[in-house]
C-alpha cells in the first residue's frame, strides 16, 4: 500500500486541496481531502485523472510527417490512404511492436493512460495468416506491457473493399478475414491480453464499406467490455457511396438497421445531419473524435455544439498518431467549433463556463465508457491512473481550479505533464517515460531500416 499526496486534485466532485490517495493493488483504496502530508507520502502539486485515448492505429506513428508533400493531383484522405498502404506493406511484427511502443510511451507522456487500439494489421505482407493467428495482437499487447499503458484491444473485422461487396484492394490484403477466422482471432486476442493487469477486449467492424450487413450482425456479439467500435461518416465520399448503396447515410443506416446503444462507439461521425446528430446523442453511443487527425486529413468538423447540447457522449483519440498530445486534441476540437461558428468558448456551458474543464470532463467520462472502464476519475475503486501537472510551466503559473485545465489545454501542451502513475506505478517522471531511451532507440532503428 502506498500513498500519494497532492496540493490540489481534480476529484469527481470537483477540485479539492490536500488530497491523499491511498493505492493498493493498482487501485485507489481511499481518498482523503484537507489532509496534511505524512512521512512516506509521494508529494506533487496538481493531480488530474489520466484520459482515455479512444482510437489509435499505433503503427501509423512511424509515418507521421511523411505524407505532408503534395502529389500531382488533389490530396485528400483517399490519396493519404494509398501512401499508408505502401508504408504498412513492409512492416514486420518486430516493426509494429517497436513503433507502437513509441506511440504508447508518448501517449503516457501526453496525459493518456489507456488506449483503444483499433488493430487491423493482422497478417503477413502477402496477406497470409501468421503461424499464430494472433501474432500481431500479441505484439500490441507486448508494447502495452512494456510501456505500462492500459490497453483496450479492438481487433478489426475487414472483408470487402467497398459498399455492396466490392473486392478488396491489394493494399488491404493484410486486414482480411471471414467470420469464422475472425472468431478465432478474437480468442487469440483475448489470450494475448491475458497477461496485462487490466487488459480489455472489444470488437471493431472497420466501417460499413468494409463489412457486409450480415457479417456485421455476426461479429457484434463477440464484443467484450470494450464495446463495438466502427468508423462512420468520416469523409463525404463515404457518405455519398453509402447513399448510393443503401439509400441511407452511414450513421442513419446504423441507427435504423442496427439500433445503436451504449455498447457502440462511432469513430469520427464527422458528417451528420441535424436529425442524425440528435438521434446519435440520444442513443447512448459514444462519438469518438480525433480532431488532430481529422484536421490533418482534411475530413471536416464534427457538429460538436449541437451534439453536446443534445446530451451526446464524446471521447477523444489520436487515430493516425501524427501528433500525440491530449491537451492539443481537446484544443483542436474547440478551435474547430470556433472557426465554424466564428465565436469563442463554444463548447462551454452555463453550468460549467470553463471551456477547458468542460472539454476535459466530457472526454474523461466518454473515454471511460468507450474503453470499458468501471470507474471515472480519482475515486475509490478506480485504477490509480493519475497525471501530475507541473505548476511552474508558464501556462499553469498562478492558476487554480478549472483555470488549471484552461491553461493546460489552451496555453500549454504535453510539456505541462510532470509525472504519470499507471495503476499506482510511476511510468513518467520529469515529463519523460521511464524507458524513453530504450524505446526510442528501438524505434529509431526500426524507422532507419524502413526508410533506408
Amino acid at each position: 500500500m502506498t500513498s500519494l499526496w497532492f496540493e490540489t486534485a481534480l476529484l469527481p466532485t470537483g477540485w479539492a486541496d490536500g488530497v491523499r490517495l491511498t493505492i493498493e493493488a493498482g487501485a485507489i483504496a481511499a481518498v482523503e481531502t484537507g489532509a496534511l502530508p505524512r512521512a512516506g507520502d509521494e508529494r506533487a502539486a496538481i493531480a488530474t485523472p489520466g484520459l482515455g485515448n479512444v482510437h489509435s492505429h499505433g503503427f501509423q506513428r512511424g509515418m507521421a510527417g511523411l505524407t505532408e508533400y503534395r502529389g500531382s493531383g488533389e490530396d485528400d484522405f483517399w490519396s493519404w490512404r494509398e501512401l499508408m498502404y505502401r508504408f504498412l506493406d513492409r512492416l514486420t511484427p518486430d516493426d509494429v511492436q517497436a513503433i507502437t511502443a513509441q506511440a504508447y510511451a508518448e501517449m503516457l507522456e501526453g496525459g493518456f493512460t489507456r488506449v483503444g487500439e483499433f488493430h487491423y494489421l493482422h497478417h503477413d505482407p502477402a496477406g497470409r495468416p501468421y503461424a499464430t493467428l494472433g501474432e500481431m495482437a500479441g505484439r500490441i499487447a507486448a508494447a502495452a506491457k512494456a510501456t505500462g499503458i492500459g490497453l483496450t484491444l479492438l481487433p478489426v473485422y475487414y472483408a470487402q473493399g467497398g459498399f455492396g461487396g466490392a473486392p478488396p484492394a491489394p493494399g488491404q490484403r493484410r486486414f482480411l478475414n471471414d467470420p469464422d477466422r475472425f472468431a478465432r482471432l478474437m480468442e487469440e486476442s483475448r489470450a494475448a491480453i491475458a497477461g496485462l493487469p487490466d487488459g480489455r477486449l472489444g470488437v471493431a467492424p472497420h466501417s460499413l464499406r468494409a463489412v457486409t450487413p450480415q457479417d456485421l450482425k455476426a461479429i457484434v456479439p463477440l464484443a467484450g467490455p470494450g464495446g463495438v467500435h466502427i468508423h462512420a461518416a468520416e469523409q463525404t465520399k463515404e457518405v455519398d457511396d453509402c447513399l448510393a448503396w443503401s439509400g441511407q447515410r452511414p450513421v442513419e443506416w446504423l441507427l435504423n438497421e442496427i439500433g445503436l446503444d451504449h455498447r457502440w462507439r462511432l469513430i469520427h461521425a464527422t458528417h451528420l445531419t441535424r436529425s442524425e446528430t440528435r438521434r446519435l446523442a440520444a442513443s447512448g453511443a459514444v462519438a469518438g473524435l480525433c480532431p488532430i487527425t481529422e484536421a490533418n486529413l482534411g475530413d471536416g468538423i464534427f457538429p460538436g455544439e449541437d451534439y453536446l447540447a443534445a446530451g451526446g457522449t464524446m471521447a477523444i483519440g489520436t487515430d493516425s498518431n501524427v501528433l500525440i498530445d491530449a491537451a492539443q486534441e481537446l484544443r483542436t476540437l474547440e478551435y474547430g467549433q470556433r472557426l465554424t461558428r466564428r465565436a469563442r468558448n463554444v463548447l462551454a456551458t452555463a453550468e460549467r463556463p470553463s471551456t477547458g474543464a468542460t472539454l476535459f470532463g466530457r472526454a474523461l467520462a466518454g473515454g471511460t465508457q468507450a474503453l470499458g472502464e468501471s470507474f471515472t476519475g480519482l475515486a475509490t475503486g478506480a485504477s490509480a491512473d493519475i497525471v501530475s501537472l507541473n505548476p511552474v510551466r508558464a501556462a499553469l503559473v498562478g492558476r487554480s481550479g478549472d483555470a488549471v485545465l484552461d491553461g493546460w489545454i489552451f496555453a500549454g501542451d504535453a510539456r505541462c505533464v510532470e509525472t504519470v502513475w499507471r495503476r499506482g506505478e510511476r511510468v513518467v517522471e520529469h515529463g519523460r517515460h521511464r524507458d524513453a531511451a530504450a524505446i526510442g532507440a528501438a524505434y529509431a532503428a526500426t524507422l532507419n531500416g524502413l526508410l533506408a
